[in-house]
């Protein structure tokens, strides 16, 4: 299952602003197809990449994704309602946390990006639009892998914040994990899983 996490799950390592000019400038669909195609060709050219060095991967999403994404939306969402009772120390924490758990648990998928190609569906979407779905399709290894970007648009431009993969969205998916971490030990036991969690995959040289 991890291989299907290819391209999307990147969208989603880390956030920050963007050009506001150049991103207002295009329409959704053209942004997720310009960035897919940009990330693909670069990873296909890095060597360390496909051997799954995790720096070379980091400066990979640093440098494609990160103006794309907006991850403070996606940490937010995903801790729902729990969210408020955080502080911004807290919060910071937790958004910080969760990208890198993503970023080390997708490492390997990325590392697989070969040769796969990426159908992009019509996009219908109104100049008045502030919410849009981008609906995808990738064929790995043969088999049609279903994967669409959901994005809001900013003052900075159109930003990616959520990803659905085979019918499961990844806010969805992780709001879950959240809520039972919070549930057990508050905001703070929420922390200390992330943290935990990614020093054992640091450890495993994950």
């Amino acid at each position: 299952m991890k291989k299907f996490w290819l391209i999307p799950v990147m969208a989603f390592m880390t956030f920050a602003a963007g050009s506001a000019l150049a991103q207002d400038a295009q329409a959704p669909d053209v942004l997720v197809k310009e960035t897919v195609g940009e990330v693909m060709a670069a990873a296909k050219s890095d060597p360390a990449i496909s051997k799954g060095d995790l720096q070379h991967i980091t400066s990979l999403v640093e440098q494609k994704i990160m103006p794309h994404a907006d991850f403070q939306r996606t940490t937010r969402l995903a801790m729902g309602r729990n969210w408020q009772s955080a502080n911004p120390q807290q919060q910071q924490l937790i958004a910080e946390q969760f990208k890198q758990l993503l970023l080390r648990t997708y490492s390997g998928a990325i590392a697989q990006i070969r040769d796969q190609q990426v159908t992009f569906k019509p996009y219908r979407g109104q100049p008045s639009d502030t919410d849009a779905v981008i609906y995808t399709e990738v064929i790995n290894n043969g088999q049609p892998v279903q994967i669409d970007y959901r994005l809001i648009k900013t003052p900075a431009g159109w930003k990616v914040y959520d990803i659905n993969v085979l019918g499961a969205w990844l806010i969805e998916a992780y709001r879950g994990q959240f809520t039972e971490q919070i549930s057990r030990g508050g905001v703070d036991g929420l922390i200390k899983f992330l943290t935990e969690r990614n020093r054992q995959l640091a450890s495993s040289g994950k």
